[in-house]
């Protein structure tokens, strides 16, 4: 019964992104033919309040739910490492037309070959696991 505020949430998310076309691979295709803003302002009004709410965590010095203070770290300044990830992470969005987040909801929306993605996902998400080590961090 715990785990269902989680649910619930996810649900709600799922819909949210379905109703704005987040998940539609046409708008994906849009998006990196440079052909349709939709997906852009998606992300920028991502962006602005993931930015509002770190400002209003840090400025309220909000806590947790276990009520531990909430620290967020600074992270490294641009590196050689975020250029690759995000290229590696781009053009995998680019080429099945979804990112992590929407192949739940669309295997839930009923398109099974998203499957075939998921499967991918979770086979680089393990080779990841079995390379960290040797890999530059």
């Amino acid at each position: 019964m715990n785990l269902l505020k989680y649910i619930v949430v996810g649900f709600f998310f799922g819909v949210v992104l379905t109703k704005c076309e987040a998940v539609s691979w046409y708008r994906i295709y849009e998006m990196f033919q440079f052909q349709s803003f939709h997906m852009y302002g998606i992300i920028g009004v991502a962006i602005a309040t993931g930015v509002i709410g770190i400002q209003i965590i840090k400025r309220k010095q909000l806590k947790d739910i276990d009520g531990l203070p909430i620290e967020i770290l600074d992270k490294e300044k641009g590196s050689v490492r975020y250029w690759i990830g995000g290229l590696i992470f781009g053009l995998g969005w680019a080429l099945v037309g979804a990112c992590p987040g929407p192949i739940f909801i669309l295997i839930g929306a009923g398109f099974m070959s998203v499957g075939i993605i998921l499967i991918g996902a979770l086979l680089g998400t393990f080779l990841y696991g079995i390379l960290k080590d040797k890999l530059p961090h």
